[in-house]
Order: C-alpha cells, then sequence, then structure tokens
C-alpha cells in the first residue's frame, strides 16, 4: 500500500487509523507497517500528531493483533489455520517455516518476531495453536511490540526534526523506501539459494 494512499487518512482520522493499521498488518491483512511506523515519525515531528498518543495507538493496535491472532490459533486449531489462513497471507510453506522457527526459538520468538515482516503474523497464530502459556505469552507480546515499534517511530521522528521533508513529497519518500525494501528481500533471497546450493554440493 503507497504512502500517499494512508497518508490523508493518518491525518484525517488520527489515532483511530494508526490503531487499526497496526491491528491490520500483525493478523495479516495487508498494510504498511514499518512504513507507517516511520511516517507515524516523520508527521509527529511536524507536529501534527502528538507523540505519546501516536506510540499509545500503534502500541495498543499491534498488541490488540497479537492478542487476536493468538486467540484464533488456541481457538481454532491448526487445521483451521491452515484451511483459512490463506485468507491472511498464512500460506503452507510460511506456516511450516514458521513451526520451524517456533521450535527453535519458543519465547524468543515471540519477543523479536515483530522484527521479521512474515514471520510475526504467523508467530502468535502458531503460539495459539501451540497452547504456548498466554501469560508469558502476553508479556513477551508486551514487550516486543514496545521495542519494534518505538524505535521504528523514533528514527522517522528524529528524521523529521533533522531533515526538511515536506508532506507533500511523503509518498515519494515511501516509495524509495518500499523498493529498497524490495531489493534488500531480493538480496536476501538470493543469498539463501545460495548457501542452498553449496549445502547441496557438500553432501
Amino acid at each position: 500500500m503507497e504512502t500517499g494512499v494512508w497518508l490523508p487518512y493518518v491525518q484525517s482520522y488520527g489515532y483511530v487509523t494508526l490503531f487499526l493499521f497496526l491491528f491490520c498488518g500483525i493478523v495479516g491483512i495487508p498494510a504498511p507497517e514499518e512504513s507507517l511506523l516511520f511516517f507515524v515519525g516523520l508527521i509527529v515531528a511536524k507536529e501534527q500528531l502528538l507523540l505519546w498518543p501516536s506510540l499509545a495507538s500503534c502500541w495498543g493496535g499491534a498488541m490488540t493483533g497479537m492478542v487476536a491472532a493468538y486467540g484464533a490459533g488456541r481457538w481454532w486449531g491448526a487445521p483451521f489455520m491452515k484451511k483459512y489462513g490463506k485468507y491472511v497471507g498464512i500460506t503452507d510453506e510460511r506456516w511450516g517455516r514458521a513451526q520451524l522457527w517456533f521450535r527453535r526459538y519458543g519465547k524468543w520468538g515471540i519477543l523479536f518476531s515483530c522484527y521479521a515482516p512474515g514471520v510475526r503474523q504467523i508467530f502468535p497464530y502458531m503460539a495459539g495453536v501451540s497452547r504456548f502459556p498466554f501469560r508469558p505469552f502476553l508479556l513477551l507480546a508486551a514487550l516486543g511490540t514496545a521495542g519494534w515499534v518505538a524505535p521504528m517511530m523514533f528514527v522517522g521522528l528524529l528524521l523529521g526534526r533533522h531533515v526538511h521533508i515536506p508532506l507533500v513529497s511523503f509518498p515519494l519518500v515511501g516509495l524509495a523506501l518500499f523498493l529498497l525494501f524490495l531489493l534488500a528481500a531480493w538480496i536476501g533471497q538470493r543469498r539463501r539459494k545460495n548457501l542452498s546450493k553449496a549445502k547441496g554440493c557438500d553432501r
């Protein structure tokens, strides 16, 4: 989703929009989480939104999404998630990868999953399906979302205070960041393929 699409909603409806976008992004409905957090910081720097309500709205949306996804996984189980997860971007491949991550990292995966796009949308479902205890999940999710939301927003805030970026230019900056993200994802995928080929040759 391009910056120019959601920016007017943020300017018009403010904190409710932030909450809903972060909630949707966590449960798997496409939403521009990283770019949104960054640009919220920029908008706060322009004094069009207040810092603490913005932080609370973004954290609250992400946290509510984590709890909702956990509940869906716990109550409906793996068969339901595998059957209907495709509607929120949970493919069989991503589900299998998340299972491996969860078995390997467990609670630490919950804490740091927000930093991995594609993983953060599946991990809370996986925690619910695996019957991970709710109270530890709640604590880890709260810390993890706070440690993801605040730094991303503060980067935008600091940049907005020291670099003049007109609001009309935000869509172009968003497009540039999106292209950089695609480039980084492509490079990462190429590296993983090369490593897999190298391991195959060694066998």
